[in-house]
């Protein structure tokens, strides 16, 4: 396993550019772990372009050499709470850390955007990224929206 090099981390769009390109792999990934599951559909976490835009939220991708090879966003929940959405790493660039450096770097932003706490979830498919969340201090919560495949609700203080 080789370790990431610095990934930097620029503001991007959800719906076009680097960040379409790799929200729309990630729901192609998604749909294949989950059989179809549609993540956009209505009985899913809704993520918005204006919602990971600024004053309340973000979305950022990750670049190595130049290269987008991540992405993540930040989400208003509440005053105090964001949620961390749509976070994706390609698979190449997987099993060196770049996930880890993303969940930093949201965590960071979800900071500068005034939470106190970011939260997040994710599926019963995805042992990998429930196994990192809790390595990095996400403890389970309740439910705290509807989605139609979570089964990992975590939360993490920012401050």
């Amino acid at each position: 396993m080789t370790s990431a090099t610095e990934i930097e981390f620029r503001p991007a769009r959800f719906d076009s550019g680097d960040g379409a390109m790799l929200a729309q792999a990630m729901r192609e990934e998604m749909s294949v772990i989950y059989d179809g599951l549609n993540m956009d559909a209505w009985h899913m976490s809704a993520a918005t372009a204006a919602g990971l835009e600024p004053p309340h939220g973000t979305f950022l991708v990750g670049y190595e050499d130049d290269e987008p090879i991540c992405c993540g966003g930040v989400q208003r929940l509440d005053e105090d709470h964001g949620e961390l959405k749509r976070m994706y790493v390609v698979p190449r660039a997987r099993g060196r850390g770049v996930a880890r450096q993303l969940l930093g770097a949201l965590e960071r932003a979800a900071s500068e955007l005034g939470y106190s706490v970011a939260r997040l979830v994710t599926g019963p498919r995805q042992p990998a990224a429930q196994h990192l969340y809790e390595s990095e201090g996400y403890a389970a919560i309740e439910n705290f929206h509807e989605d139609g495949i979570a089964s990992f609700f975590g939360e993490k203080p920012l401050r």
